[in-house]
């Protein structure tokens, strides 16, 4: 069974910089996705980014240029280094483990959060103005 423990998030004020840090287990997959998530209240879950066990990545447009995703594979932990953060990134922060589904002849990680199995607890990240 997959356990994913968030940590990490906290308060900042607008400008400032978080380093998410998820730490994995139970999981033996080969080729498998690792996805951020968030969710603000009365918002959907949406994906910031994800890597897949090549570490390809991708990201959200909002986040673009100020996350990045990155994975130690021998601790098995998954980062979101957050920088330049903005009061519209205050949300409940979540990793997320899945598999690459087939599209157009290849197998791809996408930021849709149905297509992750497993889930952490969430860590709250608030920015203010």
């Amino acid at each position: 069974q997959v356990q994913l423990v968030e940590s990490g998030g906290g308060s900042v004020q607008s400008g400032g910089s978080l380093r998410l840090s998820c730490a994995a287990s139970g999981y033996t997959y080969s080729s498998y996705c690792m996805g951020w998530f968030r969710q603000a209240p009365g918002k959907e879950r949406e994906g910031v980014a994800d890597i897949d066990s090549d570490g390809s990545t991708s990201y959200a447009d909002s986040v673009k240029g100020r996350f990045t995703i990155s994975q130690d594979n021998a601790k098995n932990t998954l980062y979101l280094q957050m920088n330049s953060l903005k009061p519209e990134d205050t949300a409940m922060y979540y990793c997320a483990q899945g598999v690459p589904a087939y599209y157009s002849g290849g197998y791809y990680c996408f930021r849709n959060p149905a297509m992750y199995s497993s889930w952490g607890q969430g860590t709250q990240v608030t920015v203010s103005s």
